[in-house]
């Protein structure tokens, strides 16, 4: 019995590994002032501009970067040390958090200093997340990177709760400036983690072989012909481009957070500037995503994580269904469908973690490590471009269709996004893991 509950909590192997664990324990840390700028820097746009479509111009603005510099950055990461790539980022977002703080403090309200700063940011966080990733299979064991992935979306999704309640409530007390500051400190602490690492050398490639179907096996220098070389290997390799694919439908389509200041102020009456209500919106999501982590140790025991990724997807689809009714019925009863917006926001982020666990199985324990860095800076594009991608999109459709029709459509796209695709793709379908990989 003893056995059968701990099989139900996450599989903390990975935490044997000192290197893994000191990474993992420095987000615990850094994640929390990381989610207060993710809360701040929306909630100050909203603020000065009192337009959605202006929030949702701030994912065009992170796109950009996050897309050249997410593939140029993968590129990197097969070519230098990733210690030292990951410190040199690690510092550009310690400056860039540093001149969030600068502006607010200042008082300029200029929405297009604080999109440039952001842009930036992001340009800094697209090179240091392909990296970090890359590194996983080198700190731990190939069968447990989805346990891995499931106690980092854990630590992330504690800290995105924490840090849009707190931010939410104190941004009409102590301001912006505040946030952007504790923010800043706090990614000291990943920078000690960082430092702590061993040396991480790009992987030796071979002059002239193939690194795996059709890839190159040559080391390129870091440039377009890099990035090229990491796109041909995906090109033949289905299974994962489809996993790029799926998620992209379930982000662009169903990802309304751009939303969030505009109905937390209209549909649920709170202030303009941020308060209780924007804050729970913010935090629902991760609250699902913790939940999720916490019981997790069933995603060690999946082997068809394609069918699994397939179906996680539709039930996240469903669930931005059901937040458009919220938000399409809350002048009726702000409270109790406020608490109905956080219940199907919080299944969605249960399903969110575990197709995030599985597809980051998929890549990097189908993908070789030579090409490892450049296959990260697309995944990178795609989970943290296609939410941006979605503030635009989501943004635009608000200001002629409203939010709530906004929300509630593109859930089901993303649903019958899911259908078509195990449909017309049925290798997806049936993916399975190696044996090997499978903790029974």
């Amino acid at each position: 019995m003893a056995g059968k509950l701990r099989a139900l909590f996450a599989d903390t192997r990975p935490l044997k590994s000192p290197d893994f664990r000191r990474l993992w324990l420095a987000n615990i840390i850094t994640v929390i002032g990381a989610q207060l700028t993710v809360v701040a820097v929306p909630a100050q746009i909203y603020d000065i501009t009192g337009s959605s479509g202006m929030v949702g111009l701030a994912g065009a603005f992170g796109l950009v970067p996050l897309v050249i510099f997410g593939l140029y950055g993968g590129a990197l990461a097969d070519y230098f040390d990733r210690r030292r790539l990951l410190e040199f980022t690690t510092l550009g977002l310690i400056g860039t958090s540093a001149l969030f703080w600068a502006q607010a403090a200042a008082g300029l309200n200029n929405v297009w200093v604080l999109l440039l700063i952001f842009s930036a940011q992001q340009a800094f966080f697209a090179i240091n997340q392909p990296t970090r990733t890359a590194i996983l299979p080198t700190l731990v064991p190939k069968s447990q990177i989805p346990a891995a992935n499931a106690l980092n979306m854990t630590v992330f999704s504690a800290g995105a709760i924490a840090g849009p309640l707190v931010g939410g409530m104190l941004i009409p007390v102590l301001g912006y400036s505040s946030l952007y500051l504790v923010d800043t400190l706090t990614l000291f602490a990943t920078l000690y983690a960082v430092y702590r690492l061993p040396s991480l050398p790009a992987p030796a490639h071979d002059a002239g072989g193939t690194c795996d179907a059709g890839a190159p096996a040559k080391r390129s220098a870091p440039g377009f012909a890099a990035v090229l070389d990491g796109l041909k290997y995906l090109s033949v390799h289905q299974i994962v481009l489809l996993s790029f694919v799926v998620d992209l439908i379930a982000m662009i389509a169903g990802m309304p957070r751009a939303l969030y200041p505009e109905v937390a102020h209209v549909n649920f009456g709170g202030p303009l500037e941020g308060g209780t209500e924007f804050a729970l919106l913010n935090a629902a999501l991760p609250i699902g995503a913790l939940l999720g982590g916490m019981f997790s140790g069933w995603v060690s025991r999946v082997r068809r994580y394609g069918l699994a990724v397939l179906i996680l997807i539709a039930i996240w689809g469903g669930a931005m269904f059901a937040l458009g009714l919220m938000f399409t019925f809350a002048p009726y009863a702000p409270g109790w469908f406020l608490f109905g917006a956080m219940v199907a926001l919080a299944v969605g982020g249960i399903a969110d973690m575990g197709s995030a666990s599985f597809r980051q199985g998929i890549l990097l324990g189908s993908t070789n490590d030579k090409v490892r860095g450049r296959l990260q800076g697309v995944f990178i594009v795609v989970v943290a471009g296609g939410p941006r991608l979605a503030d635009v999109v989501h943004g635009g459709a608000a200001e002629l269709v409203g939010p709530n029709v906004t929300t509630w459509a593109g859930g089901l796209l993303v649903v019958l996004g899911m259908a078509v695709i195990a449909v017309a793709y049925p290798a997806l379908r049936k993916f399975e893991a190696a044996p090997s990989d499978v903790q029974h």
